[in-house]
């Protein structure tokens, strides 16, 4: 039996899912969560992440549109970090916003144009 999601949209997708659950053999696991992020919420991300990077300087840096994803996430989610095994800085337990839930999107999204506001940034200034 190969991999079935199921989006539970009505009571015909409740219904072949609960069957799927049934035949299944024994040993196999059921995962119910929340969808993911959407197209459209990622879409939104990069350019309110680029204009963060055209637009603030952090700690006297330029920070790339990935570096201001990862301090975001990092922020959002209390991400762990440790020592760099070389001493040279930092390391942050990363968090891919691919296997974000669209609620944690939301929030992500919310955090970068709270953040943004706070220092003048022009979103439509891209």
């Amino acid at each position: 039996m190969n991999r079935r999601p199921f989006v539970l949209v009505d009571a015909e997708a409740r219904a072949r899912a609960i069957q799927c659950i049934q035949e299944a053999p024994q040993g196999y696991a059921v995962v119910v969560s929340e969808p993911t992020r959407t197209l459209e919420q990622n879409a939104l991300l990069w350019p309110l992440l680029g204009a963060l990077s055209k637009q603030v300087e952090w700690y006297g840096q330029k920070l790339s549109p990935d570096d201001w994803k990862d301090l975001l996430t990092a922020s959002l989610t209390k991400q762990r970090s440790a020592p760099a095994i070389d001493g040279g800085g930092f390391v942050v337990f990363g968090q891919r916003t691919s296997n974000y839930t669209k609620s944690m999107m939301s929030d992500l999204i919310e955090l970068i144009n709270s953040f943004g506001a706070e220092r003048g940034v022009d979103f439509n200034q891209r």
